[in-house]
Order: structure tokens, then sequence, then C-alpha cells
């Protein structure tokens, strides 16, 4: 059985790769569903699963829900650096920067090499300061 919900997630990522997003969220939602009910998923995969249904979410400009997603996949692996910085793209674009500095903040200290996280704190310290600045 485990290996048939492993097919789903793959062929969910090839959806995801040809830009099908709509079967690809289908796919990544019986994903997650057959996970939550055998309980057999491991923890990076079921990540990855919410991490990548949040994108496309993030994508069709559907924020609360992409963040949900993100949340759920750093409950699922709070070692997976990505759904901490995509989480964190979202508040600061929402102008939340606190949250943004520490979503940004853990997913460098998971992984101190994650490139687009470090300019994405810069700027979002630069942001906040500008704002501080300005008064607001």
């Amino acid at each position: 059985m485990e290996e048939n919900i492993s097919r789903v997630l793959e062929r969910a990522n090839a959806e995801l790769e040809k830009q099908n997003s709509k079967h690809a969220e289908e796919l990544y939602t019986e994903f997650i569903s057959s996970c939550s009910q055998l309980s057999q998923c491991d923890a990076r995969s079921l990540a990855t699963a919410y991490n990548n249904r949040g994108q496309i979410k993030y994508f069709r400009v559907d924020f609360d829900d992409a963040v949900e997603d993100y949340t759920a996949a750093i409950q699922a692996d709070g070692q997976f650096a990505v759904p901490f910085y995509n989480r964190g793209l979202i508040r600061y674009r929402l102008g939340f920067f606190d949250d943004a500095k520490s979503d940004f903040q853990q997913a460098l200290k998971i992984n101190p090499n994650f490139e687009d996280a470090k300019i994405s704190l810069k700027q979002t310290l630069l942001d906040q300061q500008q704002k501080i600045n300005r008064g607001y």
C-alpha cells in the first residue's frame, strides 16, 4: 500500500513539473489524505507534499491557504528549510517583517548555505528599518 502512495507523490511531482497545477494539487491532496489515514508516510515526503501544494496556492495568490500548507510541512518535518523560506516570503509580502525574519532565520539555521533565504532576510531587515524610519 505504501508503494501506491509513493506513486501518487511521484505523479504529483511530475504534474507540477509539467505545470499542470490543478492535477498536481489534486494528487498532493490525495497523497496527504492517504498519509493521514494510514500514518505510514515518511516525514519528508509528507512535508514535501504540503510544501509543493502550498507553492501551487502561492502562485494562485491564495496566501492564507499556502501559509497553512507551509506550516503543516514544517510540522511534518521541522528540519526542512524550504517551507520556512516559502512561508517567510508570504509573510514578507504581507508586511509581517518580524514573522518573515523568524522564518528566514530558521531556514538558515537548518541550511546555512540557503542563498535565497540570506537575500530575503537581508531585504526584510532593510524594509523593516525603512518602515521604522518612516514612522509606520
